[in-house]
């Protein structure tokens, strides 16, 4: 491309239109045409930012790999057509002819790869230094520019936002089907195994009917009651009872019983010995102990079961409760609502990554409620938390706190983990920053949380880490002064 073509084409850009002579003349001295061909890449996510880019002709594909997909995020284009199906999201024409200001501007890394689209397209790469001597030189160039930059800002964070959005469903969705496993599997089995149980206590009742004196059905009924009102055993050992369970069940063997398995691990698992079954048992003749050992162990079968299904009841109803809860269905946007009930509903929702962490809560007693959008603070504790539940890897204690302090409520997510380094903690909630992988992340999470606390809920979010400890401390201002309490702490 000869001078006057290049001089041509940088003065029919926009962000280079209202350039004096002068200023032109410069421009085109430092500038040197670069032609890309088809699918080649211009700069990819995560590579220090060394350039300003000026796309002259052709187009560009920007893309990110986000949870191990790659997914287009925009297309810039020198084609009218191809700029105007772009910019149904706002997007301004100016955004289509220059790329990679944030990151030199941040003095951070690219956020995303870029690659050519089609066979002629041709760029301009500006470095470091001549970019920040074009904002000084040409002050026309930073009225295009900074508009731009806005927008990329806040589409970046829309995109997140419905992102964080879909990952929060995603993450609820995994968490509830993990945590309904095991109730709906007992309930399924309860329910398979409940009919061949009542026939069997059926056929056990009438033989002990026909084989026991009225002495003996009397044994057997306070025999029944007592155990109906026995305590959970305080300890279970899982050695100790296969011992129990196995004596039991030869015993029972030995005395004529039918199924002597089912009666030693009912018994067993009640916490109980041999012993204890034997001496409650005095009093009911030979003739007429296998029928009564048949029918103990058919009523504790079935009672095991109806156990099972009364436990998982209430336990599916737990997690459909805090599942509403967390994702305020059917709720206004701004209400009224106790902060721990957010905090209890996430560790619902992150159970399955919270496996092997200790969990403690010190939630200060009687604390005000807050007035603010749930659902988005359940955003910023699912955030928080599973960061800090990832910085763990699976072993550790996570503390969530809550308290009152002058006009503010106070929650604090504090893991021991292997903290943040000291030169990264500065930039933990500017958007795209992020120390994790190329393609685990988006640099957005603990920004939008920022946004939330501080934009929604007109609060604070600040961090302080070490090794072994990360704090992450969330102010959030109250409507009503709140009551004077005690301090209280539980460990769970």
């Amino acid at each position: 491309m000869s001078g006057p073509e290049l001089r041509s084409a940088l003065r029919e850009l926009e962000i280079f239109a209202g350039l004096t002579e002068e200023q032109l003349d410069w421009l085109v001295s430092v500038t040197e045409p670069r032609v890309l061909s088809d699918g080649e890449v211009l700069f990819r996510d995560g590579d220090e930012a060394t350039c300003f880019h000026v796309l002259l002709s052709g187009g560009l594909v920007v893309t990110k790999v986000i949870d191990g997909r790659e997914e287009v995020l925009t297309r810039h284009s020198t084609e009218e057509e191809s700029a105007a199906a772009e910019e149904h999201d706002g997007k301004p024409s100016a955004a289509h002819r220059f790329t990679g200001e944030l990151p030199l501007l941040t003095d951070g890394s690219y956020v995303a790869t870029a690659s050519a689209s089609g066979p002629a397209t041709t760029v301009v790469g500006y470095p470091k230094p001549v970019f920040f001597e074009m904002l000084t030189r040409c002050h026309g160039v930073a009225a295009v520019l900074l508009p731009v930059l806005a927008w990329r800002i806040k589409s970046s964070e829309v995109q997140a936002r419905k992102r964080a959005t879909v990952e929060a469903l995603g993450t609820l969705a995994a968490g509830l089907a993990h945590e309904l496993n095991n109730p709906a599997a007992a309930v399924a089995r309860a329910a398979q195994e409940l009919a061949p149980a009542l026939e069997r206590l059926t056929r056990t009742a009438h033989a002990w009917g026909a084989a026991a004196s009225g002495a003996e059905r009397s044994l057997l009924d306070r025999l029944t009651d007592e155990l109906d009102k026995l305590p959970p055993p305080q300890t279970s050992d899982p050695l100790a009872q296969a011992d129990a369970e196995e004596e039991i069940a030869d015993w029972a063997e030995e005395a004529g019983s039918e199924r002597p398995g089912l009666l030693g691990s009912g018994v067993s698992d009640l916490g109980l010995e041999l012993g204890w079954l034997q001496e409650r048992l005095e009093g009911i003749g030979e003739p007429a102990l296998p029928a009564a050992l048949d029918h103990l162990a058919a009523l504790l079968e079935i009672r095991s079961l109806a156990a099972e299904l009364r436990a998982a009841g209430p336990r599916i109803s737990q997690l459909v409760a805090a599942t509403r809860d967390y994702a305020n269905l059917d709720r206004a946007p701004e209400q009224r609502f106790p902060v721990t009930d957010g905090l209890e509903n996430t560790l619902v929702v992150l159970r399955s990554k919270l496996s092997g962490i200790t969990v403690v809560r010190e939630y200060e007693p009687g604390l005000p409620e807050l007035t603010g959008y749930p659902g988005e603070l359940n955003q910023v504790w699912t955030n928080l938390v599973d960061n800090a539940a990832e910085a763990m890897e699976g072993a550790g204690t996570l503390t969530l706190r809550a308290r009152p302090e002058g006009v503010c409520m106070v929650v604090e997510v504090v893991d021991t983990g292997r903290g943040i380094p000291e030169d990264v903690l500065p930039r933990i909630f500017e958007p795209f920053y992020t120390t994790k992988d190329v393609g685990k992340g988006t640099g957005l999470g603990l920004h939008l949380s920022y946004r939330i606390v501080t934009q929604r809920h007109h609060g604070s979010i600040a961090a302080r880490s070490r090794p072994g400890e990360t704090r992450m401390v969330v102010r959030l201002p109250l409507a009503t002064p709140p009551p004077a309490a005690a301090a209280g702490s539980s460990t769970s």
